[in-house]
């Protein structure tokens, strides 16, 4: 069951400082990670999320890679996520087999999500929920989408796009199972603390 702080990493090119400031979430209550850089190598792709994942490992949470399932399988991380534009859904299933994680950004559609699930996905992600410096240009994804996927979807639905402790709990109250962070967490004065805010809002829900 995905639900609670799903982490997604930011862009950081520096090994060392991407690592101390996952373990500061991880300590602060994530309940999934995301390893996500877009401007990096596959190079470096691969040494990151090399070293990641045992981080995760120690601390029980699941490790998802963004977008690669060829890197999910060669270091057997937990499972991946993939955009609309990254394969074939049954496909990926097919690859990935029974026992990894498989997600899906369906943006602001709802059909997308209900042919997701058909393809035997563990979770959708709506988004962008609330406008997002990571992308701006993201279609708005109306909070009704996660009612109606609590009354008529069988798997999560992730909110993201520009989460923030001031508008997660309207998300929350909608019906996501989860919501996935980057800024609000990674770019927070204190990253631990931050990330057990976000873990409370599920505590009364």
């Amino acid at each position: 069951m995905i639900r609670g702080v799903y982490a997604v990493t930011p862009d950081e090119s520096d090994t060392d400082t991407l690592l101390a400031k996952v373990e500061l979430a991880l300590q602060g209550g994530v309940s999934v990670l995301q390893y996500r850089n877009k401007s990096a190598s596959h190079k470096l792709q691969t040494q990151q999320a090399r070293i990641l994942l045992p981080l995760c490992r120690q601390y029980q949470v699941p490790f998802i890679i963004n977008d690669s399932i060829k890197l999910c399988l060669t270091l057997d991380a937990d499972g991946v996520h993939l955009g609309a534009d990254d394969g074939d859904l049954i496909a990926a299933r097919d690859r990935l087999g029974p026992n990894k994680i498989l997600g899906a950004s369906c943006y602001n559609r709802f059909d997308l999500a209900e042919i997701a699930q058909q393809a035997g996905v563990d979770y959708v992600a709506f988004g962008a929920c609330f406008a997002s410096s990571t992308k701006p240009h993201a279609p708005v994804a109306s909070l009704d989408l996660f009612e109606r996927a609590s009354q008529q979807l069988k798997i999560p639905a992730v909110a993201i796009g520009g989460i923030t402790l001031d508008n997660a709990v309207s998300s929350i109250a909608a019906g996501a199972s989860a919501i996935a962070v980057i800024n609000a967490i990674f770019s927070a004065t204190d990253i631990a603390s931050a990330t057990r805010q976000f873990s409370r809002l599920f505590q009364d829900v």
